[in-house]
């Protein structure tokens, strides 16, 4: 009965499914641990408003924004300078 639902032509898309729901959750899990705006203990909940300048910073400039910071925004640069500069070469 199992062969007649999971077929080879379905573990893509499962591989995709699965992808998808561990992104959400790295993101969802990222928000509820380190997001300077989201109290989870009734104690941080009681404070109100802060202002938390620092804590907002680190969370915004994570790893990989810093990681991309200096480079130019494309995905292939040696293939977008072939073709928008044929006279280099």
């Amino acid at each position: 009965m199992s062969s007649r639902w999971v077929r080879p032509e379905v573990y893509p898309l499962f591989a995709a499914t699965g992808v998808a729901v561990g992104i959400c959750a790295m993101q969802l899990i990222r928000n509820i641990s380190t997001n300077p705006e989201v109290r989870v203990s009734k104690e941080n909940r009681a404070a109100g408003v802060l202002e938390n300048y620092d804590e907002g910073q680190r969370y915004s400039q994570h790893f990989v924004r810093k990681y991309v910071r200096g480079r130019a925004p494309e995905i292939m640069p040696t293939l977008n300078s072939f073709f928008a500069d044929p006279e280099r070469n």
